[in-house]
């Protein structure tokens, strides 16, 4: 048995290298388990052939789809800071609606169990850990906020202000999407960003992505307290007889078995992964998985109902850094349809090389100059529609432990709707007619499913334990001193990024674990 800790955080992403950051300064004996290894500061970092083609950062897993029983490779990345090394750094917040009841088109997005009003100073805390950069009052939708954006909106390229104007002439409400990059354009010679083209998909050579291992991770070890163990892949949770508490964590680290042991453990492997390792720690007491006397653990799995599409600009877009413009005039309908839409923004401006990675047999016999022209025409747009929570889109594991995922999507009809908004709002913007294509970012397989950048939902928290698996401060209902802390505790997904809310969340959480160990207020606030 290795040395027991206070708490030990499962996994060091958005949630729980946020947790971990807001905790180290408490004093109190935290382990930090990531089964990946630090990324590898490299030329390939910024390298589109290397990220896009060869896929070079995406882990090895199998997943199957449970329909098909086909195998394939989930777009995941396991490394310090978990998904967010090579996320786009769109840190929004759900809109003030989302902690509500909504009617869709397909269906009920369902209340969460505390308000926005609970979450919004976590919100701000969040923005300012993570060094947003963005603009209060420019878009319609936004929810209220206590504190202004810590960081000015990144300006649009010349390019996209036209956009961004035109749209405005139209009588939309474009704005500058929020972007956790650590740029000073003001003072550009000693602005750790460089506004680069490889920052969305790409890890950032430079360390100026807001990311959770600089801004989570890093500040976190500079406390003796706090110990990162890398390659370490949580294998099982074990309890104490009664089953009300977990005792040990089976590891697997580098090959092999070792245990620990903390009076909190905290699971933030990213919905499906901890889905699955609750799910594999069935026992006696947790016979269909930790803490899963509600059967709802695994269900109710998200990952918006996206599509990327690139517009053919008439002129050249000699657009950098590409990522500053989003559009949510559509989030909740429009009028002549009652339904919600969704969010419409910007994504990295497409090189050549991506296009092969994302659709390879059909950019097989593509001259290069070709694709070449395309891409210095393109102008790139994500469109997220929300994805309704299924009780039977679910992770379940087969006999040998793999993951399988059942998901049908929800919502295609406003999801195309939002594509044909914005097939009209680009006739007047410069765009050429009929010139309004699908992308397919970051979707080297054709399987669906595969893209779970987003993915959320299969441990959502609630007020009854009949329905849901983890409670208002996301401990498990069944045991004492399991935390969940990545998206999936998520309730509903929204249609906007959910990474700010993950880590505003995790700063929520934390603030009840150090009530909970007896730490006063003040004493444990974040390097």
């Amino acid at each position: 048995m290795s040395e027991a800790y206070d708490v030990i955080v499962i996994g060091s992403g958005a949630g729980g290298g946020t947790l971990v950051r807001h905790l180290a300064p408490s004093g109190k004996r935290i382990l930090l388990l990531e089964r990946g290894d630090w990324l590898a500061r490299e030329p390939q970092n910024w390298n589109v052939h290397d990220v896009f083609v060869d896929n070079r950062y995406i882990s090895p897993d199998t997943w199957y789809d449970a329909d098909t029983a086909k195998a394939f490779q989930p777009q995941v990345h396991y490394f310090v800071g978990g998904a967010t090394k090579l996320y786009g750094a769109a840190l929004y917040r759900l809109r003030a609606e989302d902690f509500g009841e909504l009617r869709h088109h397909d269906g009920i997005s369902p209340a969460w169990p505390i308000g926005y009003d609970e979450m919004e100073p976590y919100y701000t805390l969040a923005e300012q850990l993570y060094q947003v950069h963005g603009a209060r009052g420019e878009d319609p939708t936004e929810p209220p906020a206590s504190a202004p954006y810590p960081f000015p909106a990144v300006s649009h390229e010349p390019r996209i202000q036209q956009l961004a104007d035109d749209l405005a002439a139209a009588g939309h409400h474009p704005f500058h999407a929020p972007c956790g990059v650590m740029l000073d354009e003001a003072d550009m010679p000693y602005s750790r960003c460089v506004r680069c083209s490889t920052c969305d998909g790409f890890p950032c050579l430079v360390h100026a992505k807001s990311d959770a291992e600089v801004l989570g991770v890093r500040p976190a070890l500079e406390h003796a307290n706090v110990t990162l163990l890398t390659n370490a892949r949580a294998v099982a949770l074990k309890t104490n007889s009664a089953g009300t508490a977990v005792t040990e964590i089976e590891v697997e680290r580098e090959g092999s078995p070792e245990t620990y042991s903390a009076d909190i453990v905290v699971v933030a492997c990213g919905a499906a992964n901890s889905a699955k390792l609750l799910l594999a720690s069935a026992n006696d007491k947790h016979p269909n998985g930790l803490s899963n006397g509600s059967d709802q653990l695994g269900r109710n799995y998200t990952f918006h109902n996206s599509q990327a599409v690139l517009a053919l600009s008439k002129e050249e877009n000699p657009t950098v850094f590409q990522k500053t413009l989003g559009l949510n005039d559509f989030y909740f309908g429009s009028d002549d349809f009652e339904f919600p839409m969704g969010n419409i923004q910007m994504v990295g401006k497409s090189q050549a090389d991506m296009y092969r990675g994302e659709k390879p047999l059909e950019t097989k016999l593509a001259p290069q100059r070709t694709l070449e022209s395309m891409a210095r025409h393109a102008v790139d747009f994500w469109l997220s529609t929300e994805d309704l929570p299924r009780p039977e889109n679910r992770v379940t594991l087969d006999r040998d432990g793999n993951v399988r995922l059942s998901y049908r999507q929800t919502n295609e009809e406003p999801k195309q709707r939002l594509y044909h908004e914005l097939k009209g709002l680009l006739k007047h913007a410069g765009m050429q007619p009929d010139h309004l294509i699908p992308r397919h970012a970051y979707l080297k397989t054709a399987i669906p499913v595969a893209g779970v950048a987003h993915q959320a939902g299969t441990c959502r928290f609630g007020a009854d334990p009949a329905t849901s698996v983890l409670n208002t401060s996301c401990r498990a209902h069944e045991v004492d001193n399991v935390y969940v802390v990545d998206t999936s505790f998520f309730p509903s997904i929204g249609a906007v990024n959910p990474a700010l809310t993950a880590m505003a969340n995790a700063l929520r959480v934390g603030d009840h674990l150090l009530e909970r160990m007896g730490v006063p207020r003040g004493e444990a606030s974040p390097a």
